[in-house]
């Protein structure tokens, strides 16, 4: 009697965004590539390398390896729209049972796949690698993100801290995240904030081999307000406290001025109108700008644009992946 091996075969993707990561690129994918080995002979995986419009060698260096290696594709987007948005475009042309995404630097260690794809196969439709410290980054770096994610997790109730874009997704969480509606993301919010039965792996951070890192301090401060008022409104109700502060503030000095009045203390009172003055108007601008702030967010998601833009022609996708064009 023949037996047949019925062994199911699961495919996975990596998904690789990359900007101007030309030193080092090929041996760092070289090195992904190598660890991919370690994974069970019932997988079958692919790298899709998404060039968030690099002006460097990378897309040519990524072009090279797909001619000497079948499992790897290119997405090339036709400018620079952002981390989230080449996430979004390799999310949208993965065809996998699971996808990780990871960087190209080795910072985010291949050497964890066997494990998260373990604890996938557990039952973990979501596997988070999680830092255990920011050693290899800035003290003000360190300071900052820590920060961040603490009036993250106090105004949205996400705890965030030490999480990392270095994640494995089941095909459902997938597909839940590419229905969500709005246009600003923040990738490992939404993960978290979708709540699917998550596994999280701690590592240590590696110092990074080549090139520099592409946040700046003002890129990164945009992406903080981005990433809070996405999640949450609260900040909107600090024009209420700020106000009612204020209103607090003028009955006291009004109060003042009327006892010194009636004592016949009465002084010009011309540093304390000033001071009032300033109070109130600080107040207001300050008011006005979050409000527009949150009017601005409206805009952007009522233009409904879409998050990326695939250059014609750069890109090398398998014939099975789904035809180029706009992303949602």
């Amino acid at each position: 009697m023949t037996t047949q091996n019925t062994q199911k075969t699961h495919h996975l993707t990596l998904i690789i965004p990359v900007y101007n990561e030309a030193d080092g690129l090929r041996r760092h994918l070289d090195e992904i590539l190598r660890q991919l080995e370690a994974l069970p002979a019932s997988f079958s995986t692919d790298l899709l390398i998404v060039d968030d419009g690099s002006t460097d060698s990378t897309p040519g260096i990524v072009q090279a390896l797909c001619e000497q290696c079948s499992d790897v594709s290119l997405l090339v987007l036709n400018r620079n729209f952002g981390k989230e948005a080449a996430i979004m475009a390799g999310l949208d042309h993965a065809d996998a049972d699971a996808v990780v995404v990871m960087d190209s630097d080795l910072q985010h260690p291949p050497a964890l796949l066997p494990k998260m794809v373990e604890l996938w196969l557990g039952g973990a439709d979501v596997v988070e690698a999680v830092k255990i410290s920011r050693n290899t980054r800035s003290g003000p770096y360190r300071y900052f993100a820590n920060v961040f994610y603490h009036i993250f997790d106090t105004l949205t109730g996400l705890d965030l801290h030490n999480h990392s874009d270095y994640k494995l997704l089941d095909r459902k969480v997938i597909e839940a995240y590419r229905s969500l509606p709005e246009r600003t993301r923040f990738f490992r919010g939404l993960v978290n904030w979708m709540h699917f039965p998550a596994a999280q792996i701690p590592f240590e951070e590696p110092a990074r081999e080549a090139g520099e890192s592409k946040w700046g301090a003002l890129r990164l401060l945009k992406l903080s307000w981005q990433s809070i008022s996405s999640f949450t409104a609260l900040p909107l109700q600090l024009v209420t406290i700020l106000g009612g502060v204020t209103f607090l503030v003028s009955l006291l000095l009004g109060a003042k001025a009327l006892y010194d009045k009636l004592s016949g203390q009465a002084l010009d009172g011309f540093t304390t109108v000033i001071l009032l003055l300033l109070i109130i108007g600080s107040v207001l601008m300050f008011s006005l700008g979050l409000l527009g702030s949150y009017v601005a967010r409206i805009y952007d998601e009522i233009k409904a644009r879409p998050h990326y833009l695939i250059a014609p022609g750069k890109s090398r996708l398998p014939i099975t992946r789904k035809e180029e064009g706009h992303g949602k």
